[in-house]
């Protein structure tokens, strides 16, 4: 062999493309390096997710051995060489995702139809499994954030990570045997009656719609549609600066998921992802208002949110500016510096 085909010493093939192998990177990792898109659902590669290995939907062929590997979890040796589009591997792909749409509700009626399962099923032209269908379990609608329906589950134990070992809550966990294994939260209670903080990063996790928030399933835990936008933001609650997206349609907030930021890796407390309907509220203050010259302040009185004109009058952001830096120095200027104080917001933990 010449030096300009020699291997190089700590390499493998992927697709006969020689890629270097990286400390603890597997095969699924590498070959997102070379633009091979291999399907997952059990993992999410995003900061503080560790694979699992346990749905197979990634499975690809290794030369010289006999079974099929997951690739999410296997990591290569120098000269392995990896084949993810033979037939062997792309059918034990496909039969995979086969048997775990088998347990889905159909598509149209489905509570996530543009989840990571469809999305896996659409691009293996996979339609609605063959195979007998389980039991169906009951929605739970307990939770006035989050929507469960276990119909749609896998137990691909990803809100399990998410809950246990990304926020480390431990709600989430897994119960019984066999056929009869299910998500459970804490000792099988309903979602809102359990320890839950409503983080919802199981939300975001959930690769199926078994996990939804409230607002994107209708009460027959059915798709309200897709948001028709997204829009990158900085949550407006403490000073943290955690950073996400809100999904619009039709011009309202609809959902939000959390977005990698240096102060929050993805994550989101309950208040930031949840916390937006006050955004739509009719009570909304819209524009700045100073209080009616003649109108004095009466301790614990009484002021109509929805009429608040007969204390305040509108005012622009100038002059409300300029009001309350005048209130400010005239304090400071009466009783000091000392007399002022200023507050800041940590999250909680």
């Amino acid at each position: 062999m010449s030096d300009a085909n020699a291997q190089k010493p700590n390499s493998f093939f992927i697709d006969d493309r020689e890629i270097d192998i990286r400390g603890g990177e597997t095969i699924f990792q590498a070959a997102r390096r070379l633009d091979i898109k291999l399907p997952h659902l059990c993992y999410l590669p995003k900061p503080g997710y560790r694979p699992d290995g346990n749905c197979r939907v990634c499975m690809v062929e290794i030369e010289g051995e006999r079974v099929l590997a997951a690739s999410c979890i296997r990591t290569p040796s120098p000269g392995m060489k990896v084949k993810t589009e033979t037939h062997r591997a792309k059918t034990a792909r496909k039969m995979v995702a086969e048997l775990l749409l088998t347990d889905q509700p159909d598509r149209a009626h489905a509570h996530d139809p543009d989840s990571e399962l469809w999305k896996v099923a659409t691009r293996m032209q996979v339609g609605q499994g063959r195979f007998p269908r389980r039991s169906v379990p009951s929605p739970d609608r307990s939770h006035p954030a989050m929507a469960v329906n276990l119909d749609a589950c896998i137990q691909c134990n990803l809100c399990v990570r998410a809950c246990r070992e990304v926020q480390v809550n431990d709600v989430i966990g897994m119960a019984g045997r066999g056929h009869a294994e299910k998500i459970v939260f804490d000792f099988d209670d309903p979602m809102g009656a359990s320890t839950c903080v409503a983080c919802g990063e199981c939300v975001q996790a959930c690769p199926t719609g078994a996990l939804m928030p409230a607002t994107m399933v209708d009460e027959n835990n059915v798709y309200r549609g897709k948001p028709d936008r997204s829009v990158d933001s900085v949550c407006p609650y403490c000073g943290v600066g955690c950073q996400l997206t809100y999904q619009i349609k039709d011009d309202k907030i609809v959902a939000v998921t959390g977005k990698n930021g240096p102060a929050n890796q993805n994550r989101l407390c309950v208040k930031g992802r949840f916390g937006f309907d006050y955004v739509h509220n009719p009570e909304r203050l819209l524009k700045p208002m100073i209080r009616k010259d003649g109108v004095p302040k009466v301790a614990h009185e009484y002021i109509d949110p929805s009429n608040p004109w007969t204390h305040f009058r509108e005012a622009t952001w100038e002059e409300a500016l300029d009001f309350a830096a005048k209130g400010l120095r005239d304090v400071r200027d009466q009783y000091g510096k000392r007399a002022l104080a200023g507050f800041g917001s940590r999250p909680r933990r």
